[in-house]
């Protein structure tokens, strides 16, 4: 599965995987509790795939921090939790994207980052990152 069939909805905890589309919206499946929901084309809603992080000389997108959050962590779950505090949080992703802007890129954004890598972690969807890379190499 690639990051396109996995959705993060506005006001919705977690991550949500696309079951089907429906005429007036989608059928999603929550990657935390398996539950299914209707959402419809008016909610927030925004695609892995779609998401990057700002840096202070371009956006990297949101496959790329996951995929060195992956090498950092080995794999793993990550050393800090998206509870921790705003320091600890700050300090943890300066080591995953040393170049991170600051000044847009939010503790509430780190939290999200780290809270959805553990959830692909433990869905085990982290092979959609390199998935996608090799797919993208092929076509070029």
């Amino acid at each position: 599965m690639s990051l396109d069939k996995i959705l993060a909805i506005s006001g919705k905890p977690g991550l949500f995987e696309i079951v089907t589309q429906t005429r007036t919206g989608a059928v999603v499946q929550s990657l935390i509790d398996k539950k299914r929901i209707t959402v419809g084309a008016h909610s927030n809603i925004s695609i892995l795939s779609e998401i990057a992080i700002y840096t202070i000389a371009e956006e990297v997108p949101l496959r790329d921090v996951l995929k060195k959050v992956k090498v950092k962590e080995k794999g793993q779950p990550t050393s800090v939790s998206h509870k921790d505090s705003k320091d600890a949080l700050e300090e943890y992703f300066f080591n995953v994207l040393p170049d991170y802007d600051e000044d847009r890129v939010y503790p509430s954004d780190i939290k999200k980052v780290i809270q959805w890598y553990n959830l692909l972690q433990k869905n085990g969807l982290l092979g959609a990152l390199e998935t996608e890379e090799e797919a993208s190499d092929e076509e070029e």
